[in-house]
């Protein structure tokens, strides 16, 4: 083993555990064990890997989130979240051994060239890629790249006879937190925002100014199975909408002093009535903006608890180009509470908690959460909340499980819904363009007859989920409303899809619930602010 590797573990667990760093013996522990692996083991080993494995364990011992991102996999990690990544700038679907464009995104390269959705991509860079098993990876593999270089690719496209060619030069290609935006009333707007990135207040704003232009007075922000992301992005959006030296978010750590956030003047929605949907999915900067707006009194929280991530990670680059994401400090919301559940248990454990909410019941009655009176916390209104474990809804929504199936469960597993409607839309896209203007007008009235639905259980059966007219029969609604709004999706965008889908969604009833709130007194109930 070289010296140099040796150095390098050192400096790693010097830089991320605290507890090591305090004892110099743990660390020369580590460094002699090395030593002697590298001079007396009986077998040759792979000393990167051992230090990788080292260093997993390590974190592992920390807390849930505290993790090692190796080097290769750090700039994949971060895309989400700087908000672009480099190449043509498609969605697509692998559908039958068949790479189709799903969608290509405004202002890309692809886009600009007019590929469209509905094209079937056979060919990059002069080689076959249909009926080959391309994998999604080995088509972003040979799509991606470097900004200015150039991929050439082959296209068959439905109302064209022959082969079309494009050389498209890589971009910068955008990756949009705010997923849809629409008016859902004449005066409530409707936002979902999908995660906290380095653009999502950009296209967060842009949103607002269009609905407001549109007549928005109320707003609906849905934050449900948002997971996250950058605190700062987070106070912004919390800034948005609480009035000027209102406390956003304070965060302290063992090393880290206090550090209190205060909202400036510059909100664009400091007035008018605010709803913010949460769920089980609502994690870490999600649950910092809605735990601002619930300790104000600014707005109403409405759907399922919280996922109950309070912890604040900072970026540690290590010496080999990998880096450390290492838990630094707790945040807490304006009135005191640190929303972090329990992770005592051990990772699995604590990974685990989510999915046992709906075994426990919680997912679908109130009275099976059960929250701590020592947790308990006011707002400046005077209204009991809770801290130890997420964000508790004002409105609890339960989900809806009886019209679920395994039969419908293996339609979305197998990617079969998803297939069936992108196929449909592109045999049918100019006739359905023709008949529906706009997501408003097909969410009205377009229908899934029961031809499509024999045909989704046909294709089904291809991709080997056996027919079953009584799960069929009991997911019937949910089977066709899925459908439904995969072809809006198809024919528009993802916007056009939660147009479609929330207002009919008869799982979870909590956009639906958001629409009365703002029709009926709990506002006034609650004795909730408007500023």
């Amino acid at each position: 083993m070289q010296p140099r590797l040796l150095a390098a573990a050192g400096t790693f667990l010097l830089l991320s555990c605290a507890s090591l760093a305090q004892s110099p013996s743990a660390v020369s522990k580590l460094d002699a064990l090395m030593y002697h692996i590298d001079r007396m083991y009986v077998d040759s080993v792979n000393d990167n890997k051992l230090v990788d494995k080292a260093i997993v364990s390590i974190l592992e011992e920390l807390d849930p989130h505290s993790i090692y991102i190796p080097k290769e996999e750090l700039e994949e990690v971060n895309e989400p979240l700087k908000g672009n990544f480099e190449g043509v700038g498609i969605q697509f679907n692998i559908v039958r051994d068949t790479i189709y464009v799903v969608d290509a995104i405004a202002g890309g390269p692809s886009e600009r060239l007019g590929i469209r959705a509905g094209d079937r991509i056979v060919r990059i860079d002069g080689e076959n890629v249909a009926g080959v098993g391309f994998k999604n990876a080995d088509v972003m593999k040979r799509l991606r790249g470097k900004k200015g270089s150039k991929v050439d690719v082959g296209i068959v496209r439905r109302s064209e006879a022959e082969l079309l060619e494009f050389s498209i030069t890589r971009d910068k290609i955008p990756i949009y937190s705010v997923e849809a935006s629409f008016m859902a009333t004449p005066t409530v707007g409707y936002i979902k925002v999908s995660r906290f990135s380095a653009t999502t207040m950009k296209e967060f704003r842009e949103k607002l100014d269009e609905l407001r232009a549109k007549g928005m007075q109320d707003l609906i922000l849905d934050l449900q199975g948002n997971g996250g992301g950058y605190l700062r992005t987070a106070i912004e959006m919390g800034d948005e909408f609480l009035g000027e030296r209102k406390l956003v978010v304070y965060t302290e750590g063992r090393s880290t002093p206090r550090e209190d956030t205060y909202a400036t003047s510059e909100g664009r929605f400091e007035k008018g009535r605010l709803v913010v949907l949460v769920d089980e999915g609502s994690a870490s900067a999600s649950e910092i903006v809605s735990g601002a707006v619930q300790d104000w009194d600014r707005g109403l929280i409405v759907g399922r608890r919280t996922f109950g991530k309070g912890l604040v990670q900072r970026p540690v680059m290590l010496p080999d180009g990998s880096a450390v994401r290492l838990t630094v400090s707790r945040y807490y919301t304006p009135s005191g509470r640190c929303i972090q559940k329990p992770y005592e248990e051990g990772v699995e454990a604590y990974q685990r908690e989510k999915a046992e909410r709906l075994a426990k019941g919680e997912l679908t009655n109130a009275d099976s959460i059960h929250a701590a009176d020592t947790l308990k916390y006011f707002t400046m209104r005077k209204r009991v909340v809770y801290g130890g474990g997420g964000i508790m809804p004002d409105v609890f929504v339960p989900i809806d499980t009886s019209l679920s199936s395994e039969y419908f469960g293996q339609l979305v597993r197998k990617g079969t819904l998803n297939t069936f409607a992108l196929t449909h839309t592109d045999a049918n896209r100019e006739a359905l363009l023709k008949r529906f203007k706009n997501p408003d007008q097909f969410r009205r009235e377009f229908n899934v007859d029961e031809a499509m639905v024999q045909g989704l259980v046909a294709q089904a059966e291809k991709d080997g989920v056996k027919p079953d007219p009584e799960g069929l029969a009991k997911s019937r609604a949910l089977v066709d409303l899925r459908l439904k709004a995969l072809i809006a999706r198809d024919l528009w965008d993802t916007s056009a899809y939660w147009q479609v889908i929330l207002p009919d969604n008869m799982v979870d009833r909590s956009f639906q619930r958001a629409l009365e709130v703002l029709k009926d007194d709990t506002f006034q109930r609650l004795g909730m602010s408007d500023r």
